[in-house]
């Protein structure tokens, strides 16, 4: 039993799909099914209901999806010591914004815990790159906020934040209990950077201005075109900001997603371990 047939399978089984699966596994759905076929005949059970809406596991498919799990990660784990154990091994982090404080100290103790050799590094990164160094190779693994172009990267969700819009606290608006997008139609939104991922762009500027706004390229500037500009923007309503800012929430904005994310083809073991662990720490 290899143990890419195991990865095949945990897609599979936690898909609940096989074209979703194979998406994921960024392979085509018929060597996908080929090789769940294959592991079926190899341990001489039925892992599968399959039908036309999707698939089911059988009982020793639940008990193959929980033993799988368990050994993967412990295959991660011993890839990142031998890893550690033949130098010094290293792991850079970009972070945007709020993304690491929002990720919890409880998820860094625990890769610390997991992982007191390695050294991490801390890049962080500005709007004009939402992946926080993915792209430019800059960074192993990314602490971010979505969306944005997800193309050869893979993601996972930590938390989901509602979202409100950043106004001066003499600002008329400012004191309604919540507002909609259509109320602020006819203000000065900041604007991010020339270049910036439209994915992301279409969601933190999600109406087109009547007036241009200053260029933003950190929270700092943001808060600081707020103050002295009167302009507007949006945040996650559980950003703290400073006296004479407030945050109001709006009624019909999707939630900001925190997660974290990292190129789909990297094999490096320190980066399965990093999304596994922030992935099951509570923040």
């Amino acid at each position: 039993m290899e143990l890419r047939s195991l990865r095949y399978f945990v897609a599979v089984a936690e898909e609940l799909h096989f074209g979703r699966a194979a998406a994921r596994l960024h392979m085509t759905q018929p060597p996908l099914s080929r090789a769940i076929r294959q592991l079926e005949a190899d341990l001489g059970a039925v892992l599968l209901h399959r039908s036309s809406a999707g698939v089911s596991l059988t009982p020793a498919g639940s008990l193959l999806y929980d033993e799988a799990r368990a050994v993967l990660e412990r295959a991660g784990e011993l890839r990142t010591r031998v890893s550690a154990a033949a130098g010094a091994a290293t792991l850079t982090v970009g972070v945007l914004a709020d993304s690491a404080e929002r990720a919890g100290i409880t998820r860094a103790a625990a890769f610390r815990d997991r992982h007191p050799d390695v050294t991490v590094r801390v890049r962080e990164a500005d709007f004009s790159d939402p992946t926080a160094g993915l792209r430019s190779g800059l960074a192993d693994v990314a602490l971010t906020r979505a969306p944005f172009d997800e193309t050869g990267l893979s993601l996972r969700v930590l938390q989901s934040d509602p979202v409100g819009v950043v106004l001066r606290t003499d600002d008329p608006l400012a004191c309604r209990d919540r507002l909609r997008l259509g109320d602020l139609a006819d203000r000065q939104w900041f604007r991010l950077p020339d270049g910036t991922d439209p994915v992301w762009r279409a969601y933190w500027n999600p109406v087109t201005p009547q007036h241009d706004g200053p260029v933003v390229r950190t929270v700092h500037e943001c808060l600081q075109a707020v103050l002295w500009n009167g302009t507007i923007g949006l945040t996650a309503l559980n950003h703290t900001v400073p006296a004479g800012v407030t945050v109001v929430p709006l009624a019909d904005m999707a939630p900001s997603r925190l997660v974290v994310a990292w190129r789909t083809r990297d094999a490096n073991p320190l980066v399965r371990s990093f999304v596994r662990t922030v992935t099951s720490a509570a923040g």
